[in-house]
């Protein structure tokens, strides 16, 4: 039996230590700053040895299965148990009360609730998981009716796929007094702004938010009603006739080709390129009270996502393979191959190569930017999810309190101290702001700046901006 099985084993806590909230940048930059001077990696006593994170069912989760599997947890001195969760919520309160150390989230989870959107607590991220991953799917009866409107070359689609295509069924099923109904998998998921991000921008309104009075459902003023619908869930959610598109991470998309039940019609990475998808999510006092752990399994992620982008993804088919077993994903290898192979399947029989469809380590992917973080919360406040305006700092302060730059330059240079990275994989953190250049590589082509949110709110044309209410 293996340590996963087992329960990751019977140790017992080695040492625990309080650290004063004051300090806790402080101590994780003495670490890294012994180890730059040479003193031993291992210097450090580990607070915590055994470790539970959670996970949803999701090929993104890879860096925790990889970590696990490769014994990158055990190099750092940590006995972890992977556990997969039923959902969201479920994951993140399992964090919040401490039966969970950790968890594969939402980038938008850590976010919501140390703003006190929905459950609120103070959630903190040390590692992104990965750039890209998702993509929208439609029932094959809205494909049929897309296609009328999508440009076609050589008889195949041409993509990527606006939401232009997609209006003129929205507006149909509208006269016809039908709603339109959409699947995602969280109000604050990344799945949710990606798919209303593209929604909108084919001038298809999805909805506003009023938590100020009472209403979460966030359909106030919707052409497409979009609600929750669980990961796994989804292919036979479409199936059945409940929704009639969603927005998933893999292998959900792929799933609907294999069952011949509908059609992805675009990526994320069409929607957004190279955008940020999922975080690795403590609580902050985890993180003050466990500084060399927190430092270790930091390490730890940070090495899988390395192997798993390593020579140009040549480990991705193992990859696939440990995560194909019901431990992890527990979807067929074929299925998750199809996208974390480097390619994805539109239409059947329609594959193309998108080599970046899942990014784990290229493009400085594992570097929580701060940037990331002001585009969820810019669009929390697009839709409503943030009810008042917010001045640009404000966006700043937040972004800095989640999104723990400090913590992963910790683990970096460690890795670098112990020869176990290059300072070439990294950013240049002595000149790094935390800020991705502003680019406009957006379905739109609207350019966003993290340092401007607001000037950035003004420029798009649907959607909640300065002191507007829904």
């Amino acid at each position: 039996m293996n340590k996963q099985e087992s329960g990751g084993g019977k140790r017992n806590e080695s040492l625990r230590v309080r650290v004063q909230t004051g300090i806790r940048r402080c101590a994780a930059l003495a670490l890294a700053l012994a180890l730059v001077l040479g003193l031993p990696a291992q210097a450090a006593k580990l607070e915590k040895e055994e470790l539970k994170f959670g996970f949803i069912k999701l090929t993104d989760m890879a860096p925790l299965a990889i970590a696990y599997e490769k014994q990158f947890f055990e190099d750092e001195g940590l006995y972890v148990t992977l556990e997969a969760q039923a959902n969201w919520k479920v994951l993140l309160d399992r964090v919040i009360s401490g039966e969970l150390d950790g968890a594969h989230m939402l980038a938008g989870q850590p976010l919501a609730a140390t703003i006190g959107f929905g459950t609120e607590a103070v959630i903190v991220t040390p590692f992104s998981m990965d750039l890209n991953g998702n993509g929208i799917t439609v029932s094959n009866a809205v494909w049929e009716q897309m296609k009328k409107h999508v440009p076609m070359e050589g008889g195949k689609p041409v993509h990527p796929i606006k939401a232009d295509a997609l209006k003129p069924v929205v507006d149909s099923y509208k006269a016809q007094g039908k709603p339109f109904k959409m699947g995602m998998v969280f109000p604050v998921s990344t799945h949710n702004y990606e798919l209303r991000y593209w929604l909108a921008a084919g001038g298809i309104h999805p909805g506003f938010y009023d938590p100020a009075n009472g209403d979460v459902a966030g359909q106030i003023k919707a052409d497409a009603l979009l609600s929750v619908t669980p990961p796994p869930q989804m292919p036979a959610t479409l199936e059945a006739g409940t929704i009639y598109g969603y927005c998933v991470g893999e292998p959900w998309n792929q799933q609907a080709v294999f069952k011949g039940i509908g059609v992805p019609v675009i990526t994320d990475y069409e929607i957004w390129k190279n955008n940020p998808e999922k975080v690795f999510g403590i609580r902050e006092d985890f993180a003050e009270k466990y500084p060399n752990t927190t430092l270790a399994m930091t390490k730890a992620m940070i090495r899988a996502a390395y192997w798993l982008d390593e020579n140009n993804n040549a480990n991705r088919q193992e990859a696939v393979e440990i995560l194909s077993r019901p431990a992890y994903v527990g979807a067929d290898a074929a299925v998750i191959a199809n996208s974390m192979t480097g390619t994805f399947e539109y239409e059947k029989g329609d594959k193309r190569d998108v080599p970046d469809f899942n990014v784990f380590f290229r493009y400085h992917a594992t570097y929580p930017y701060y940037s990331d973080a002001i585009w969820y919360l810019t669009q929390m406040r697009r839709w409503g999810q943030i009810t008042e305006a917010k001045p640009d700092d404000w966006y700043m302060r937040i972004a800095k309190k989640v999104y723990r730059t400090d913590l992963y330059t910790a683990a970096a240079r460690a890795l670098i101290a112990e020869g176990k990275m290059k300072a070439s994989d990294f950013p240049d953190f002595d000149g790094e702001s935390g800020f991705k250049p502003a680019t406009d590589e957006f379905i739109d082509g609207v350019t966003y700046d993290g340092r401007k949110p607001n000037d950035y709110l003004q420029s798009l044309t649907i959607g909640l901006k300065g002191d507007q209410k829904p």
